[in-house]
């Protein structure tokens, strides 16, 4: 019974510590969870007048958090008007801060307000520093596990070859012994005379060289395979421009800027009066009343001065974009193409959401870039391996694969078909 007793005691324990341990870690990351969600908040609800540690249109928010309870900054984020007018001492002083009345956010609820509240206390994290220079290509392990495995293969197969050659030396050994031959044990040599000896040996000489042989085969192979491929590429911007910001938290679709996606065959980047629409007054001031350095670049380009609201066409110059993505001369992508005719196929073949833009299927989660790279490989085996899988028997009514059936038709009827019936005058099929 006394050992049942110290059983019972010892696995209570465990499963109290385990129980504990769990509790930390749901916690913790339900925590980390909070300050994601508070982070993306203040972003899109008050990135625009504050900053978490300096001053701009409103008082550094970091600071303000953390000299006030939850209790007061939650009716104060909701409708701090209707507090100031309530008489509360704490609202009034707040007020006297900054001399422009604070937006209400009644729609904010009590946990969104306290992720707010954790994210500006525990401040932007800190990201990884990327490895090399900015720009460079991420590697993404492939290769080296191909090496590795190259190698992997090499040791394993001379740890055989040692082995077979040490069984057969005892079978020989054995046979002799079997049929009375007196077997002389072989006298013990220093390790340079039985290096010199194994190189003498014809097999070993043989298997070194075709070793030798797929290991530069397979570098050779790799080198040449990712020729011209610059997955994860990433050039410095002229202006740091956040695709996370606009695309992702400010939900701005795709189209509004790049407009060409879906009517030519070019995306097109977006000029700068696109930008202007909303910069002209969300300008992003810092402590020193300063406009932010990045919207500053956009109003020299322009030639624009946000003082007056006036353009002097003498000073504009244009900002000379990095392009990201790079196809060949000889390859003909038509974007309105794939992202209008191919939308329904495109979608079901990479499997994504309804939400997500038909762009993400090439272009990756681009609301979650801060900086745009290269995502996918942009290969011609990438491309024909959608090709190969996409799903395109549903646009049998669609116009563009209405006149290729209707084409196919009259060829049965013997009838007179023409470049034109096929496209053949659209100034893409020349023109470049």
């Amino acid at each position: 019974m006394r050992n049942i007793s110290l059983i019972f005691k010892r696995a209570w324990k465990s499963t109290f510590m385990l129980a504990a341990l769990s509790f930390l870690i749901v916690t913790g990351a339900q925590a980390q969870t909070d300050v994601v969600e508070g982070r993306t908040l203040f972003k899109s609800k008050c990135a625009s007048c504050h900053a978490l540690d300096h001053d701009g249109t409103g008082p550094a928010l970091t600071a303000g958090v953390n000299k006030h309870d939850d209790a007061f900054l939650i009716p104060w984020i909701k409708n701090n008007a209707a507090l100031i007018a309530s008489g509360n001492k704490e609202a009034i002083e707040t007020s006297k801060l900054k001399a422009s009345e604070m937006t209400a956010f009644p729609t904010l609820t009590d946990a969104q307000i306290l992720n707010i509240v954790a994210y500006a206390k525990a401040g932007e994290p800190k990201k990884v520093a990327e490895a090399g220079a900015a720009g460079a290509v991420v590697d993404e392990g492939v290769s080296n596990l191909s090496i590795v495995g190259v190698i992997a293969i090499i040791i394993l197969s001379i740890i055989v070859l040692v082995f077979l050659g040490r069984a057969v030396k005892m079978l020989e050994r054995l046979i002799l012994q079997k049929q009375g031959i007196e077997v002389v044990e072989e006298e013990s040599v220093s390790l340079a005379v039985g290096v010199r000896g194994l190189f003498k040996n014809k097999k070993f000489v043989f298997f070194s060289v075709l070793c030798l042989v797929m290991v530069l085969g397979s570098f050779g192979w790799m080198g040449m395979w990712e020729t011209g491929v610059h997955t994860g590429y990433q050039p410095v911007q002229p202006i740091k421009f956040s695709h996370e910001l606009h695309a992702g938290i400010n939900q701005i679709d795709c189209q509004y800027c790049h407009s060409g996606a879906f009517k030519s065959k070019n995306s097109t980047i977006p000029s700068l009066n696109v930008c202007m629409n909303c910069h002209k007054a969300v300008q992003k001031r810092g402590e020193d009343d300063q406009i932010s350095p990045e919207i500053m670049k956009i109003y020299n380009a322009l030639g624009y001065d946000a003082d007056k609201q006036e353009y002097d066409k003498t000073k504009e110059k244009p900002v000379e974009w990095v392009r990201v993505h790079n196809l060949p001369d000889f390859a003909y992508f038509n974007h309105s193409q794939h992202v209008v005719v191919g939308e329904e196929a495109i979608r079901k073949e990479k499997g994504l959401k309804p939400t997500d833009p038909v762009c993400f299927a090439c272009h990756g989660p681009v609301d979650t870039m801060d900086e745009i790279y290269q995502y996918s490989p942009l290969t011609m085996k990438w491309c024909i391996n959608c090709h190969k899988d996409a799903d395109i028997s549903g646009k049998k009514n669609d116009a563009f694969y209405a006149n290729i059936i209707s084409a196919h038709e009259k060829i049965k009827k013997g009838e007179k078909i023409t470049p034109a019936m096929l496209g053949g005058l659209e100034c893409g099929k020349c023109h470049y």
